[in-house]
């Protein structure tokens, strides 16, 4: 079984809390994640400046002062449209 390669290798900034990524398996899209982007850490990241500041570091997302998202959660959005969360079992 082939596990998926959750790293993010590649992020733009497609508009104000949309990103455009690319993984590692060379999946992509764009994903609104300014909902996502919650408590203090990403006080600076949710503004329009602080949101330009996105990279990749260490095969996810990141903001300067530590903020990130989860890349595993990222590509299930990407892949799904869904967020893992949003999921309910049948």
């Amino acid at each position: 079984m082939n596990v998926p390669d959750f790293d993010i290798t590649a992020v733009e900034v497609a508009d104000h809390g949309v990103l455009k990524l690319t993984f590692a398996d060379g999946l992509s899209g764009e994903v609104d994640v300014l909902g996502r982007m919650r408590g203090p850490v990403f006080e600076r990241a949710r503004t329009p400046e602080g949101f330009r500041e996105v990279h990749v570091a260490e095969g996810t997302v990141a903001w300067p002062g530590g903020a990130d998202l989860a890349p595993d959660t990222l590509y299930e959005r990407v892949r799904s449209g869904t967020w893992p969360a949003d999921v309910i079992a049948a």
